[in-house]
C-alpha cells in the first residue's frame, strides 16, 4: 500500500496526507465520504474472505494445479503398464511399490520441508519424482526388464506432500483465528475429494483417446508447473522455524493414537473402492464410485461454513452408522440405490478428515507442522493399502454380494473404537 505523505509545509500545519501515486490532477479539497475511501465491506461467504488475504488466491492456484497430478500418477500408471505387458497384477505390483516407497519417505521430505523452508525444497524434490515419473514411463515404452520397472517406481518416492504445505500456509496465515482455519481446512478437503475424485477421469480419458503414455506425461507437467507456481508466492510462505532438539512429532502425548485413528479410517476409504468395484463391475463403476467422493466434497463445503466444529468421536460415529447404508443398498440388490447410499455415506468422510486435520495442526508444534500432517497422511495410506487388501480377500471369498461392505463398516466402527478408548477427540486439545 502507498504511503501518505506528511511532510509540513513551511506555513507550520501539516497539509492533508496526499498518495504519491495518485496523479497531480487530483482535486484540492477531495470530500472526506468519497466511496473510494471507505473500507470495502469484508465478504459474507467465509470461503471469499479467507481469498481476500494477499497472496491466496495465487498459491492456492498452483497448490490445486499440482494437486491434480495426484489422482492421476496411479491410474495412468495402471493403464500404461497394463498396456505394454498385458499384466494388470504386474501393473498393481508397481504402483503399490511406489506408494510404499513413498509412505517411508514422506516424513523425510517434510521434516526437510519444515528445517529449509517450502520452496527449497519441494522444488527441486518435486524435479527428482517427475524424473523418476518419466523414466517410469520410458522403460514401460521400451519394454523394459521387469526389476526396472520397480527400480525407476520408487524415484518418485521424493514427491513432497502438497496439501500439507497448503495447509500449512493456511496456518501460519490465519494463526489465532480457529474459525477461519476450520473453514480453510474444510476448503482444503474439498479440494482434495475434487482433485481425486477428478485425476482418475482425466487419467483415464487421455490415455483412451491419445495414447497410453499421455496420462503420465500430462501429470508430470501439471505437478512440476502447479508446484513452481505455489513455490513462488514467497510472501505467504511460513518461516523457517529454528532447530529443534524435540524429535518427531510422534513423540508428542496423543499423537500416536490419533495416528491409529487414521489408519482406520483409510481402511474404510481403501477397502469402500475396492468392494464397490468389485460389487458394480462394469463400466458404470467409476461413476456410481465417485458419488462417495461428490458427497464428501458437498458435505466438507458446508462444514467449513459451520460456526461450531464437531468432536471426532461425533465425526467418527457418523461415519460408522453411514457406512451401513452402502451394505443395507448392496444387500437389495438395486444399482440406484447404492449410488444414493455411497452418495449419503461419503458426507461423513469429509468432516471426519476436517476435524482429525485439525487436531493434528494442535498438536504438532508449529516447527513441525508439514512433518505432522504427513504422518498423518502416510498413516492415511497404510490404511488405505490395507483396506484395498482386505476388501480384494472379501470380494473373493464373499459368501454373499454385499459381503464386502461389512468391511468399511467394520474399520469405520474399529477408528470409532480406537477414539473412544485413548480419548482423542475428547476435549478440544491446546498447542
Amino acid at each position: 500500500m502507498p504511503q501518505p505523505d506528511l511532510t509540513l509545509t513551511p506555513a507550520g500545519p501539516a497539509v492533508a496526507p496526499r498518495y504519491r501515486t495518485r496523479p497531480a490532477t487530483v482535486s484540492p479539497s477531495p470530500s472526506p465520504h468519497h466511496d473510494h475511501d471507505r473500507p470495502k465491506a469484508a465478504p459474507a461467504n467465509p470461503y471469499l474472505r479467507l481469498f481476500t488475504l494477499p497472496g491466496t488466491r495465487a498459491f492456492t492456484a498452483g497448490n490445486l494445479i499440482a494437486r491434480l497430478p495426484m489422482g492421476m500418477f496411479g491410474v495412468s500408471a495402471v493403464i500404461m503398464i497394463a498396456a505394454a505387458y498385458d499384466s494388470y497384477a504386474l501393473a498393481g505390483a508397481v504402483t503399490a511399490t511406489g506408494m510404499a516407497a513413498g509412505a517411508v519417505t514422506a516424513p523425510w521430505i517434510a521434516r526437510l520441508v519444515d528445517r529449509y523452508g517450502q520452496a527449497r525444497i519441494a522444488v527441486p524434490a518435486t524435479a527428482y519424482a517427475v524424473l523418476g515419473h518419466l523414466v517410469l514411463l520410458l522403460c514401460v515404452h521400451q519394454r523394459a526388464p521387469l526389476w526396472a520397472l520397480f527400480a525407476t517406481t520408487a524415484l518418485t518416492a521424493t514427491a513432497p506432500n502438497t496439501g500439507g504445505m497448503s495447509r500449512a500456509r493456511w496456518a501460519h496465515l490465519l494463526k489465532g483465528d480457529q474459525d477461519a482455519l476450520h473453514t480453510a481446512n474444510s476448503f482444503e478437503q474439498a479440494a482434495d475429494e475434487l482433485c481425486f475424485m477428478l485425476g482418475p477421469v482425466v487419467a483415464a480419458v487421455l490415455c483412451s483417446t491419445l495414447f497410453p503414455e499421455a496420462g503420465t506425461l500430462t501429470a508430470a507437467v501439471l505437478f512440476l508447473g502447479g508446484v513452481l507456481v505455489f513455490a513462488a508466492q514467497r510472501s505467504t510462505e511460513p518461516p523457517i522455524a529454528p532447530r529443534t532438539t524435540a524429535g518427531s512429532p510422534l513423540r508428542v502425548p496423543g499423537m500416536g493414537a490419533l495416528l491409529a485413528v487414521f489408519l482406520a479410517t483409510g481402511a474404510v476409504f481403501g477397502s469402500m473402492e475396492v468392494v464397490t468395484l468389485a460389487y458394480v463391475d462394469g463400466p458404470v463403476a467409476g461413476p456410481v464410485l465417485a458419488l462417495q467422493a461428490a458427497g464428501s466434497c458437498a458435505a466438507g463445503l458446508l462444514y467449513g461454513r459451520a460456526r461450531r466444529t464437531a468432536r471426532l468421536r461425533t465425526c467418527l460415529a457418523a461415519m460408522a452408522v453411514l457406512m451401513a447404508l452402502p451394505l443395507l443398498a448392496a444387500s437389495t440388490g438395486s444399482l440406484l440405490a447404492l449410488a444414493g447410499g455411497l452418495l449419503v455415506a461419503g458426507m461423513a468422510t469429509a468432516p471426519t478428515m476436517v476435524t482429525g486435520m485439525g487436531l493434528v495442526q494442535r498438536l504438532t508444534p508449529a516447527s513441525q507442522l508439514n512433518e505432522g500432517m504427513t504422518l498423518a497422511v502416510t498413516a492415511l495410506l497404510g490404511g488405505i493399502a490395507a483396506g484395498s487388501a482386505t476388501g480384494g480377500w472379501a470380494a473373493d471369498h464373499a459368501p454373499f454380494p454385499a459381503f464386502g461392505f461389512l468391511i468399511p463398516l467394520t474399520a469405520a466402527t474399529l477408528a470409532l473404537t480406537l477414539c473412544m478408548a485413548t480419548g482423542i477427540g475428547r476435549r478440544p486439545s491446546v498447542p
